[in-house]
């Protein structure tokens, strides 16, 4: 069987933007006015490329609708490679099976009437994804009901496909790895806010899991539960939580569920010296069966000690890197430190690095100059940079997703989207 290659291009498609990688590594990002445009204007750029090198492309594409596969040549022709078709020297025969099956004694149909067939007509309507999550409220509401507003706005649309991306489920479990090496950038913060937006938007079965040595704070921001348990009550009781004869509230024990926000916490113990948190590669590993066994998402906020065997286990174990910092060059600096230090580790690690969402959070009123600064020096490197304005529910006490202001909400939708949409 002989195998041809092909160059490789890659885009990344959020909405009405795509960010796109050409075979020689360089990146462009393109914008259209609206996300069926942008497909376009994707294709147009990879036969572009076709042209410019005089061969077939392959297209790699992935965001937010899913995953595919196109050879692309220089005239814009496209076929899929999502199924490819094995060569074969001649023609199949039929099976045994197939030979010995009956022949039915009528093998022609029969016209209903002398008219051409019609299509098959349901008697019962198919909700649409966008025509289910428009509800809206206030006087737009009103008007809606009333019928002189046909459907949602400009930004209503855009929230409604937000919320279908960030609701979305996956076959089997995803996880998400909050990093940044320096302490106080909004790892604990991110965490919980993303769990939030996952869980109640996706109807739960997320998972927080404070991934740290050194006295993470996870769970003094968060509800306990009804047991004052930790990750070291947990490891013990793996093996029985693994077993056929477990159920599914058997994880309860061990995790500490938010009862409005929907997610689940597993603790690390701030009172415990780093040393007696140490937790294996082995032992890591078997967490994560436990976690997706029971969860379709594990949300990991991570410790400073980028050498930990926790911490590289998680990095090893993530589908997305999600990249918290301040609007502050110190933050800024030690996530960029952290791209560059993944991008020469390992393949997995640069893709993680490649696609990673950074996440710039506004402890205080800062001034534009600086977050611009900040966000433009971010963009050309990763899929997405993601503001969260200045919002006083984020700086101090319990992590609650109805505590912040609406625009604040809205953000933290945003960035939840964005990592959501490569998962």
């Amino acid at each position: 069987m002989s195998t041809v290659t092909h160059l490789r291009a890659y885009a990344t498609v959020t909405g009405a933007s795509a960010r796109f990688v050409a075979p020689d590594g360089s990146v462009d990002h393109l914008d259209a006015a609206r996300a069926a445009d942008i497909r376009g204007a994707v294709l147009r750029r990879a036969a572009d490329e076709a042209r410019a090198t005089g061969a077939a492309i392959e297209l790699v594409t992935t965001g937010d609708r899913g995953e595919h596969r196109l050879l692309v040549d220089g005239d814009g022709d496209l076929r899929s490679l999502d199924l490819p078709v094995p060569e074969m020297d001649a023609a199949p025969t039929p099976s045994a099976v197939e030979a010995s099956r009956p022949v039915p004694a009528i093998t022609t149909p029969v016209p209903l009437s002398d008219s051409a067939p019609q299509e098959r007509t349901s008697f019962i309507d198919t909700v649409e994804p966008s025509a289910a999550g428009y509800n809206p409220d206030g006087w737009r509401g009103l008007l809606y009901r009333l019928g002189l507003v046909q459907g949602p706005s400009k930004a209503e649309a855009a929230r409604i496909e937000r919320e279908q991306t960030v609701s979305r489920q996956w076959a089997g479990c995803r996880t998400i790895a909050v990093a940044n090496g320096k302490g106080g950038v909004g790892k604990t913060m991110t965490t919980a806010m993303l769990s939030a937006a996952y869980a109640r938007y996706g109807g739960g079965n997320v998972l927080a899991w404070d991934n740290n040595d050194t006295r993470g704070t996870l769970g003094w921001r968060t509800e306990q539960g009804r047991y004052d348990t930790t990750i070291r009550d947990l490891l013990p009781a793996a093996s029985d939580l693994l077993s056929p004869a477990a159920g599914i509230s058997d994880i309860a024990r061990y995790v500490h569920h938010q009862s409005v926000d929907r997610y689940d916490v597993l603790r690390s113990n701030p009172e415990l010296l780093a040393a007696h948190q140490h937790i294996a590669h082995a032992e890591f590993d078997t967490l994560m069966r436990v976690a997706a066994r029971y969860y379709r998402l594990v949300v990991f906020d991570s410790g400073n000690d980028e050498s930990a065997d926790r911490w590289l286990r998680m990095v090893d174990s993530s589908y997305q890197l999600v990249v918290p910092t301040l609007a502050s060059p110190e933050s800024a600096e030690s996530a960029l430190l952290l791209l560059e230090a993944l991008r020469e580790r390992d393949a997995h690690s640069a893709a993680l690095a490649a696609n990673a969402v950074v996440i710039v959070t506004l402890a205080e009123p800062t001034s534009r100059t600086t977050i611009n600064r900040i966000v433009t020096g971010f963009e050309p490197i990763v899929r997405a940079v993601e503001t969260i304005p200045f919002d006083p529910a984020l700086k101090s006490g319990p992590l609650r997703y109805d505590n912040l202001r609406a625009p604040t909400r809205d953000a933290w939708l945003k960035a939840a989207a964005s990592a959501a949409s490569v998962l």
